[in-house]
């Protein structure tokens, strides 16, 4: 359904290099960040609502993980933080690896081991086989792992987080949701350090937005007019 950033070959790098000397982000015009129209719904209620759409495959999705983390680490009071796995094609395998661990409440786990090992060890961990005999080298039991993978429970938020990506307007990776409404990434704001200005613009603008207003102050009553003495 989507691609991550690629790295370029040999003849782009070059190419790119001869233009200018920029960093690996390709930077779009405007203001770092598109307007989802119309909105996305969100579960949050009141919270604020951010959402990191990821790949396992995607190298700048890893280099940004620790950023993230740092991020979620010190957010604002009333915003909540999830991730969404890419899903469509190739992606869909680990996409179901994800809410299966997840499912099994062995995300912590399960994974920034699977992120490690494919960005890091260079491990093809792409197909269902690879995923469940993974699953068990990290102590996941390798049937119940198996189980919630082909589960109806796993099926249902995958095909949710294929509808959400759509709406979303993904067509890369990492890329960041706000509340339902706006759409940034590194490559938007040429850099993962500007993105998260921007992250922080935009979350601090709905934070505002769901603040109950202030009450109007009362207008004082008119003092009564003083009566005429006589003369």
């Amino acid at each position: 359904m989507f691609r991550s950033l690629r790295i370029p070959s040999l003849v782009g790098i070059v190419a790119a290099l001869l233009l200018s000397i920029g960093s690996a982000w390709a930077a779009d015009e405007g203001p770092g960040y598109a307007t989802l129209s119309p909105p996305v719904p969100t579960a949050t209620g009141d919270q604020v609502e951010v959402v990191e759409v990821f790949s396992y495959t995607c190298p700048h999705c890893w280099h940004l993980e620790p950023m993230m983390a740092s991020w979620v680490g010190t957010k604002p009071e009333g915003v909540v933080f999830r991730r969404q796995p890419g899903t469509g094609g190739r992606w869909d395998p680990q996409a179901r690896a994800y809410y299966a661990a997840e499912s099994l409440g062995k995300l912590d786990v399960f994974h920034p081991a699977l992120f490690k090992a494919m960005q890091v060890d260079r491990r093809p961990i792409l197909k269902e086989d690879d995923l469940v005999k993974f699953a068990g080298e990290i102590g996941i039991d390798e049937k119940e792992f198996r189980a919630a993978y082909n589960s109806f429970t796993v099926e249902t938020k995958l095909r949710k987080a294929t509808d959400l990506s759509t709406r979303y307007g993904i067509d890369g990776v990492p890329a960041v949701i706000v509340n339902g409404k706006y759409r940034t990434s590194p490559a938007q704001t040429n850099g993962p350090e500007p993105m998260f200005a921007v992250l922080n613009t935009l979350v601090a603008q709905e934070i505002a937005a769901k603040a109950p207003a202030a009450p109007a102050a009362a207008v004082p009553a008119a003092a009564p007019a003083a009566a005429a003495q006589p003369k």
